[in-house]
């Protein structure tokens, strides 16, 4: 049986999403390496928690504000072309951080510029990127090239941390930021090499010509969200988990630092166990081929418990057994909600909602990174990890709840009923 065949990868057969997946994994590693050195360099020049909240908050403030724009992006323009631009403008802003850096005139105001301007990027980025999906694979393969989607940017999880931690400790800071940028190379090449022809047909949206436009536009993908029980239980529980508890970047340097007595490449192999975990919870939803909602409560108490349990740990080993369960579950509940709505919203709206959702799981960063941030510079680093951690657990706890109520009323209405309003999943 050819690799292709098997059903844990089954999106491979279309082309079109092998050339995706492959120059995908190679950037995320850039991207991956850069988050890493970031996070490092700040700190380096600031020594302050804080800060690094800062620079996060700065970085993912155009996705909160933008994202919804990125959605009506999505629906109304060719997402090939778009997602080309888009990937060279970050390569240039990659390459600018690495000439600051290692010429030794980088300042924290300037790696806040940049991060501003890398924001804006992601604001287009990430709906269009997860709208386009569908159109390489297919509905039949939608919700297994989202899980391996999950599963290569885990995948990029482990390798990027870990190759730029010793990147760093070896040559330097600069040269994670000089890496990153190369990795663009392979996904733009990658975009210019699909096949027009083999690409599914979407029907694009109306393109809005004036501002009252644009707001029904947009009103018309938060309407579907509210109205779409499933989804707004997914937005809604992924929104809270990934403001609380999922600030990595922010509270891991200090963390592996302050409280585990850690260098650079400790530092980096913490944040690959999240990616160990994530990995396998990807590859479990795409053996599984099915996204299920109660995997997005259950990934949200799995996250809250194991970061409970980390605010106290001082032994590495454990620290890194926990982060394991904190990729695990953070990427089953991440996952099974980016299923779940790509199958639920007609493709009409999937940009409009995706963007919806990517605001509300990218977008809450700059809330939740400065929240933290701020906790871990009066409380500790370790006390911030435990309330983010309580706040994940009980999301999650109020979301199963709530999908039991969701499901009680859907078996009291007719069947057909029933799938209109979950979009049969």
């Amino acid at each position: 049986m050819s690799l292709a065949a098997r059903p844990v990868l089954r999106s491979f057969r279309h082309r079109n999403y092998r050339l995706f997946f492959g120059g995908q994994l190679v950037s995320l590693i850039g991207t991956w390496m850069q988050s890493v050195a970031q996070g490092w360099l700040v700190l380096t020049l600031t020594n302050s928690p804080l800060d690094l909240g800062i620079v996060a908050a700065v970085q993912f403030v155009p996705v909160l504000l933008l994202g919804l724009f990125g959605g009506v992006i999505a629906d109304a323009f060719p997402k090939k072309p778009t997602l080309l631009a888009v990937q060279v403008a970050m390569m240039l802003l990659a390459f600018v951080l690495a000439a600051l850096t290692l010429t030794g005139i980088v300042q924290v105001w300037m790696i806040v510029v940049l991060a501003l301007l890398l924001g804006c990027a992601n604001a287009v980025d990430m709906p269009v990127r997860q709208a386009f999906v569908i159109e390489m694979v297919g509905r039949e393969d939608v919700a297994n090239a989202v899980a391996l989607n999950s599963a290569m940017f885990n995948m990029a999880r482990i390798a990027g941390p870990a190759i730029a931690g010793v990147t760093i400790a070896a040559i330097g800071i600069g040269a994670a930021f000089v890496v990153n940028g190369l990795s663009f190379v392979a996904v733009i090449a990658a975009l210019v090499a699909m096949r027009d022809d083999e690409l599914r047909n979407v029907t694009l949206g109306p393109v809005p010509h004036s501002v009252r436009e644009v707001a029904d536009t947009l009103a018309d993908g938060l309407r579907y969200v509210r109205r779409t029980p499933v989804v707004l239980l997914a937005v809604v529980v992924v929104g809270v988990v990934s403001t609380a508890g999922m600030n990595f970047g922010v509270i891991f340097p200090a963390y592996a630092r302050d409280v585990l007595g850690q260098g650079a490449a400790g530092y980096g192999l913490l944040m690959s166990s999240l990616g160990v975990g994530s990995v396998v919870a990807a590859l479990a939803l795409a053996v599984r081929g099915r996204a299920t909602p109660w995997a997005i409560v259950g990934g949200a108490v799995l996250t809250g418990l194991a970061e409970v349990a980390m605010a106290p740990t001082r032994a590495y080993g454990l620290a890194l057994l926990l982060g394991f369960a904190v990729g695990l579950g953070a990427v089953s509940m991440a996952a099974n909600a980016n299923s779940t709505i790509q199958l639920a919203v007609p493709d009409g709206l999937r940009g409009r909602v995706i963007g919806v959702y990517t605001t509300v799981f990218v977008g809450s960063t700059p809330i939740g990174g400065l929240l933290t941030g701020a906790v871990a510079s009066v409380l500790g680093v370790a006390t911030a990890i435990g309330i983010g951690g309580a706040i994940s657990a009980v999301a999650g706890v109020a979301g199963a709840l709530w999908l039991r109520s969701i499901r009680e009323r859907e078996r009291a209405r007719p069947p057909a009923a029933t799938a209109a309003s979950d979009g049969g999943v």
